[in-house]
């Protein structure tokens, strides 16, 4: 996840795994369930659904098998 969203040349980016809290979940099969935060210039003047498409659109390859649920906060610098 991380070398995807290098792309995005992120000044902070915590990826937080939360998979064992849906140990036994249907969609648990089929990958696990994160959290992230990511900090970046390049999404300075994006709302926040615009910020997650360029997010989701670097993980497409992952979306199929690897993540089943993904909590995203992103954020320019100047709001952190």
């Amino acid at each position: 996840m991380r070398e995807l969203l290098a792309t995005l040349d992120p000044q902070r980016i915590d990826i937080i795994d939360d998979s064992a809290l849906h140990a036994g979940h249907a969609g648990a099969r089929e990958g696990g369930h994160y959290r992230l935060l990511i900090i970046s210039e390049q999404f300075t003047g994006k709302k926040t659904m615009e910020r997650h498409r360029m997010i989701y659109a670097l993980l497409a390859p992952l979306m199929k098998s690897g993540i089943h649920a993904l909590s995203i906060v992103s954020k320019t610098p100047e709001e952190d």
